[in-house]
């Protein structure tokens, strides 16, 4: 099936929706506060049973700075998060690289803040193929006629950068079994579990699972590595009022990093900093993979 195919079947996945508690009486007045609350979009880049509270926590935060009740929405597709900026559903949100060069094309998204460490500076992570400990594949040249498990149709690391570690040793995907498992950490269970000869599994998943118990690294091997991937950034919807961007920018840019830190460690940065402002350049290298993967619009 076709990414696009793909993307097309997904965008009618729900969300989670959980609203932070915060502003007052006076919240729906202020301009910082439009309709009487901030929805703020999560990719669903880890199990929603520890993504979701993590998120609900930096919303907390949020809401306290900007007097305004903020909705905490984790998607259950990548694509369907780019589709609900788009589509006016979101005021803010967090995606992955890619989807933020999505997001910029589709809903003008414009990123404005992401995850540091404690010397400030942007945290970064790899993408990565791994296989069993005594596999005979040792380089992505022998993927030829193997299984491969993706996580999501649109994710950095789970899709894209894969795919493309493929197209640079000449391998038509077509020539590969291809399995999307349906984010990172089924990508990783399906490799656990024997269900796959290969799998995705990016530097954080693997510092999250290896954490919880779950991935024990010296049972398997990583076979391809993709160069460093500035992390996800936070982003405001292009047509908000300029005044809501601004505040929006400044709140999260003063936030406690203890408030920033537990999201911020299923993205693996630790010890957690302050967030840092980024913007479109700082995200280039990724409008550029999607130009060489020949991505469009209609792709996500």
């Amino acid at each position: 099936m076709s990414l696009r195919s793909i993307a097309l079947a997904l965008v009618t996945g729900s969300v989670l929706a959980l609203t932070a508690c915060g502003g007052g009486d006076t919240a729906a007045e202020s301009p910082t506060c439009p309709d009487g609350k901030i929805r703020f979009g999560v990719e669903p880049f880890e199990d929603p049973a520890r993504l979701t509270p993590a998120a609900q926590k930096l919303g907390d935060a949020l809401s306290q700075k900007l007097q305004c009740p903020v909705e905490v929405q984790v998607t259950q597709e990548y694509s369907a998060e780019v589709l609900a900026m788009q589509n006016g559903k979101l005021d803010i949100a967090i995606f992955g690289p890619l989807g933020y060069v999505f997001a910029s094309q589709r809903a003008d998204a414009e990123a404005v803040a992401s995850f540091a460490n404690a010397d400030r500076n942007l945290s970064t992570y790899t993408a990565g193929i791994w296989v069993p400990k005594d596999s005979d594949i040792t380089s992505v040249q022998q993927l030829r006629g193997r299984s491969l498990a993706l996580g999501s149709v649109g994710s950095t690391s789970g899709d894209a950068l894969p795919r493309k570690a493929l197209a640079d040793t000449g391998i038509p995907e077509k020539d590969v079994k291809i399995d999307y498992a349906g984010g990172h950490p089924e990508a990783l269970l399906a490799l656990t579990n024997g269900q796959v000869e290969a799998a995705e599994i990016n530097s954080q998943q693997l510092a999250s699972a290896t954490a919880g118990g779950t991935f024990d690294p010296s049972r398997f091997r990583q076979i391809w590595s993709s160069a460093p991937i500035p992390n996800d950034p936070i982003t405001v919807r292009g047509d908000m009022d300029p005044a809501f961007k601004q505040a929006v920018k400044d709140a999260l840019l003063n936030l406690d990093p203890a408030t920033v830190g537990e999201i911020g460690a299923l993205l693996d940065v630790s010890p957690p900093g302050p967030l840092v402002p980024v913007d479109r350049g700082t995200y280039q290298p990724l409008f550029d993979l999607a130009a060489s993967l020949k991505l469009t619009e209609g792709d996500v």
